[in-house]
């Protein structure tokens, strides 16, 4: 499974960069606004520190629109995927992206028919938000179950990437059903590395070896 992070911060990027891991990166404009940078320029700072997909989303609300938003994106970076939410003047342009040759990240997932109609649509992936199911008590990996049922039945080239991360229990369930991506706050990236048992083993560990050191002075 794919490991991205979503955020539009690249203090945040840089560092989870650093491990070696991080597949790539999706945004929103929420994430965007909280940087209070131009648009662009942070795009292609992110696309300068990430050599992987890198989720842009368009603002639009008509397909025409949004079609020349995403091709404006598009044309920022070679790894720039353009998201398009799931209503349907949404799949409406990503059917016109995707016929150009424009990967799609169909975003704002909540139902395995709007999940068939994306991949039906083209998309490059759809983003299916699984915490803001849980929130409703709506259980959001068993959609994940369902869409990745229903594009095996008819091997839709599309990709599942499991959204609205809120913990690492979501990424644990999200690798067990075979999900193709996970992005998730830096914070929830930050968790997978981290046991108890583990800083306890280390610190015994370690003076475990202190001990022996003075013991042979």
């Amino acid at each position: 499974m794919k490991l991205y992070l979503d955020t539009g911060n690249v203090d945040e990027i840089r560092e989870a960069v650093s491990y070696g891991l991080v597949d790539g990166i999706t945004t929103n404009p929420s994430l965007v606004s909280k940087e209070g940078r131009d648009f662009k320029d942070l795009l292609l700072e992110i696309c300068s520190l990430v050599d992987g997909p890198i989720s842009a989303e368009v603002v639009s609300v008509e397909a025409e629109a949004m079609v020349q938003e995403g091709r404006e994106l598009a044309k920022i970076h070679q790894n720039i995927i353009v998201k398009c939410p799931l209503i349907p003047e949404g799949l409406k342009a990503t059917k016109q992206l995707a016929s150009e040759g424009i990967r799609v990240n169909v975003t704002l997932c909540f139902s395995p028919t709007q999940a068939l109609l994306a991949a039906k649509a083209g998309a490059w992936c759809v983003s299916p938000f699984i915490g803001r199911l849980d929130d409703v008590s709506s259980d959001g990996m068993e959609l994940i179950d369902q869409i990745l049922t229903i594009y095996e039945n008819y091997d839709y080239p599309t990709q599942v990437l499991v959204a609205s991360v809120r913990h690492p229990q979501h990424v644990v369930e999200a690798a067990l059903l075979g999900g193709h991506i996970c992005t998730m706050p830096y914070s929830v990236f930050q968790q997978l590395v981290k046991h108890p048992l583990t800083d306890i083993g280390l610190k015994k560990f370690l003076a475990d070896w202190e001990a022996r050191k003075s013991s042979t002075k």
